[in-house]
């Protein structure tokens, strides 16, 4: 059964079987229907007409609720990007062909029509999904990997009094370490905050599991929105980076906490204090609490840091400028320049802050860098080459964290969008910048 949860859906045999097949599909469907009391130019003109019109409004139709969603109902804070909105225009498309063959069609004909209509949805869907590259196999669309991780064994955590652990600097590891890290999923109450959260991942990398434990950083990540923590493991594959990059560095790695700063899959919080929910509160006090006082792990702030993803990489540019005493270092992937929950701020003003406008200005990064110093923290920063807003996100908050002391690096990653590419074609580099930050040569 394991061979059927590891085909892949990104790239391989599957997927480009669905590309062909959803290719013959559409072309099925733009070849008229058979009816033999029409002339064959009358009805192949016909058709043609209908076909144009089809294609006309799935496009009419999918920018129609693409701009009610983001600027009517705030679904989302930034628009989706383009290919992800062309690709949903041929499954609307072959929806309405395949709602205009039916009068005309054979039972036969309805059935491969109807078929057909299947073969093309599954076409966009596994390109949009591509195009995020969120779930990158079976497993990772099933969860049956998650569902394997086990929750974290009192073992695996500190004792009352336990030390950090030997300094890392110059570490060598006594006996055989494993081949490679550990997951393990736990619960990260939210004992200040009020907060009810879905369950935390961990990572531990083979240096954990030492004899001579060494006093390893910590590197908190959150994902996008809409999401959840369990996205690093599947779009952020972040096991696979962990471990090769451990692998390389003597079985040394931060340990990677995940938690969740939302409380479910559509929530926002924006990473805000507010009164939507004490996020905030959950990341720079709940979190950094339970790691301090559960993981063995370095309890030098100096040697944290804070990333993310998407809306997970605005809130550890949030996190990085509010609450730098917790979080020195900050990775932010395709980071918003300031947190949103709809395009318009005003709509993001009055559902979080409803007629307090300066309570959420002041909180904004940008803000925060023009009366801060940051001389001694670190912001590495991406974008995808091909998602132009958040291009601009990056340009504006990397001159603005060099203006305001950090030290920055930025990357336009080449050939991505808004993808979790954009993290994973830097994610090893970007540990190498949390090295230097920290004064470490792993």
């Amino acid at each position: 059964m394991d061979w059927l949860l590891d085909i892949r859906l990104t790239d391989g045999p599957l997927y480009a079987a669905v590309l062909v097949l959803g290719v013959g599909g559409a072309a099925y469907l733009l070849v008229p229907p058979m009816r033999a009391s029409e002339g064959a130019l009358l009805r192949i003109r016909a058709w043609a007409i209908r076909v144009f019109i089809a294609v006309a409004a799935a496009f009419v139709l999918v920018a129609t609720v693409h701009w009610v969603m983001i600027n009517v109902l705030a679904v989302f804070p930034a628009d989706i990007p383009d290919p992800v909105l062309l690709w949903f225009v041929p499954a609307v498309a072959a929806v309405i062909l395949g709602i205009l063959r039916v009068p005309r069609s054979s039972w036969i004909h309805y059935g491969a029509g109807f078929l057909a209509v299947i073969l093309v949805i599954l076409l966009s869907t596994i390109q949009i999904n591509a195009y995020f590259g969120l779930n990158r196999t079976v497993s990772d669309l099933l969860g049956t990997a998650l569902a394997r991780i086990p929750a974290l064994e009192q073992q695996l955590m500190r004792h009352p009094g336990q030390p950090d652990g030997v300094p890392l600097q110059g570490w060598k590891a006594q006996g055989e370490l494993p081949a490679g890290g550990a997951l393990r999923k736990t619960a990260i109450p939210g004992t200040a905050s009020g907060m009810n959260v879905r369950d935390a991942y961990i990572y531990l990398p083979p240096a954990y599991f030492a004899a001579n434990r060494p006093a390893l950083p910590v590197l908190v990540l959150v994902a996008g929105q809409p999401g959840g923590p369990a996205d690093w493991l599947t779009g952020g594959a972040l096991r696979g980076h962990m471990d090769s990059f451990a692998a390389t560095h003597g079985g040394v790695s931060p340990v990677v906490v995940i938690p969740d700063p939302n409380g479910s899959q559509s929530a926002n919080t924006m990473c805000m204090d507010s009164r939507i929910a004490k996020a905030d509160t959950y990341l720079s006090q709940d979190v950094p609490h339970w790691i301090s006082s559960t993981l063995a792990v370095d309890t030098n702030h100096s040697h944290w840091a804070i990333g993310g993803f998407s809306f997970g990489g605005t809130c550890a540019v949030q996190m990085g400028t509010r609450h730098p005493h917790i979080y020195a270092d900050v990775l932010a992937f395709s980071s918003e320049a300031e947190p949103a929950i709809a395009k318009e701020r005003q709509k993001t003003i009055d559902a979080a802050f409803p007629g307090h406008p300066d309570e959420f200005i002041k909180q904004t990064p940008l803000e925060i860098m023009k009366h801060q110093r940051f001389e001694s923290h670190g912001m590495y920063l991406t974008a995808g080459q091909n998602d132009p807003e958040f291009v601009a996100n990056l340009r504006t908050l990397a001159a603005a964290a060099q203006d305001a002391g950090f030290t920055v690096q930025a990357h336009v990653v080449e050939h991505t969008g808004h993808s979790w590419d954009t993290s994973s074609k830097r994610f090893t580099d970007a540990l190498q910048f949390l090295g230097t930050q920290w004064g470490l040569t792993w």
